[in-house]
């Protein structure tokens, strides 16, 4: 594929084109970028700091509401224990979000920032949404980018795409009204990666979307891309209903083939995007493993603590060993990376990961962290 696909020719392509075709074009392209078979994938966990939250999405399930009996905000130190536990794992990466509300700063955020910086070097903080980032700066009564710039100062490089849904005003006013402004989940990201922040992109996908909006998001990040390059991957997963308001409305179109078809039509159309990311976690183990066949060279993370998928009933676990039999089992040779998506270890020739003694956690190791803070 070496002419770029016009949001006109993507329509018809996204609508029409039987799921084998794109998958092998896409395919085609996946191996031009990256021609060995191999899949990437990151040690990580994704603890909360809070889960009050007054944005109201109608698709969350894991928001509370302050005065809620099982509502928190978690102090630094308390946040630090989900740190301190990803270090004893052997984990390299932390993706740590919240809700918002109006007891959220950029100062809490940058201590957060500070405090791990300083106390686990060894683990990267890929912290913090766009909405949270949003909320703090609006809270602390300064502009986005300051907020931003202040991250930075403290030392982090990264933040994750979560929040993005679809990046289409008609169903931002349905799904989420109160979250950020129109276009402000872009606006965060191009404003970070002027700074020299590397972000991911996301969507979510299967509710009361229809294709066109699906081309507007992916349409809108392929812009951006061309302008400033920031974006590092791009990270598609299906809505879960259990638990939400929003399942009264949700049409229920999106199948497994659906989660194939916008895997592969995204390679295709972002094409100055590096990464595809397929996901055993957000889809489930088989369909995760098949997906590496519609174009993604990326497998996410182990993701050891999770919360807003569990509030949804959606509930799936592995570890690092289980992350790379997987994707030798789709036919793949499974590499380590960091959140910069560099390669850090390859395991050719082994065929069990063995973990330090000081970094096996028992399960009832975290569940004490996380019973004595939530």
């Amino acid at each position: 594929m070496t002419k770029r696909i016009s949001y006109e020719e993507g329509l018809r392509l996204f609508r029409f084109a039987p799921l084998d075709e794109l998958q092998d074009l896409a395919q085609a392209v996946r191996f031009e970028k990256h021609p060995k078979r191999a899949v990437t994938f990151v040690l990580d966990s994704n603890p909360n700091y809070t889960n009050i939250c007054d944005a109201d999405c109608t698709f969350c399930g894991f928001f509370r509401k302050k005065g809620a009996k099982d509502s928190y905000f978690k102090s630094v130190d308390e946040v630090m224990h989900h740190l301190d536990f990803a270090k004893r794992a052997g984990l390299t990466t932390v993706l740590l979000q919240g809700g918002v509300h109006e007891e959220i700063t950029v100062d809490y955020l940058v201590s957060l920032v500070k405090a791990a910086k300083e106390r686990y070097p060894e683990i990267h903080p890929h912290f913090f949404s766009a909405i949270e980032i949003w909320n703090a700066a609006n809270v602390s009564k300064i502009s986005v980018k300051e907020a931003l710039e202040a991250l930075w100062n403290a030392g982090q490089r990264t933040i994750p795409g979560g929040g993005a849904e679809i990046l289409s005003e008609r169903v931002r006013l349905i799904i989420s009204p109160k979250k950020m402004t129109p276009g402000g989940w872009m606006q965060l990201h191009t404003t970070a990666h002027q700074i020299g922040f590397r972000t991911t992109a996301t969507m979510m996908y299967g509710h009361i979307e229809d294709p066109e909006d699906i081309l507007i998001h992916l349409d809108s990040l392929r812009k951006a891309q061309d302008q400033f390059g920031g974006f590092s991957s791009f990270i598609p997963w299906s809505y879960k209903r259990d638990n939400t308001a929003l399942r009264r409305k949700v049409r229920g179109w999106a199948g497994t083939d659906s989660y194939f078809r916008i895997l592969a039509f995204s390679r295709l159309y972002l094409d100055n995007f590096d990464h595809v990311a397929a996901s055993w976690f957000s889809e489930g183990k088989e369909t995760g493993m098949k997906a590496l066949n519609y174009g993604a060279d990326d497998f996410g993370g182990i993701i050891l603590e999770e919360n807003v998928h569990r509030a949804t009933n959606f509930i799936n676990k592995t570890d690092h060993n289980g992350v790379v039999q997987m994707i030798r089992q789709a036919g793949f040779e499974p590499l380590q990376r960091n959140s910069f998506y560099q390669v850090i270890r390859s395991y050719e020739g082994v065929d069990t990961v063995e973990v330090p003694v000081e970094g096996r956690v028992q399960e009832q190791d975290q569940v004490a962290i996380l019973s004595s803070h939530e």
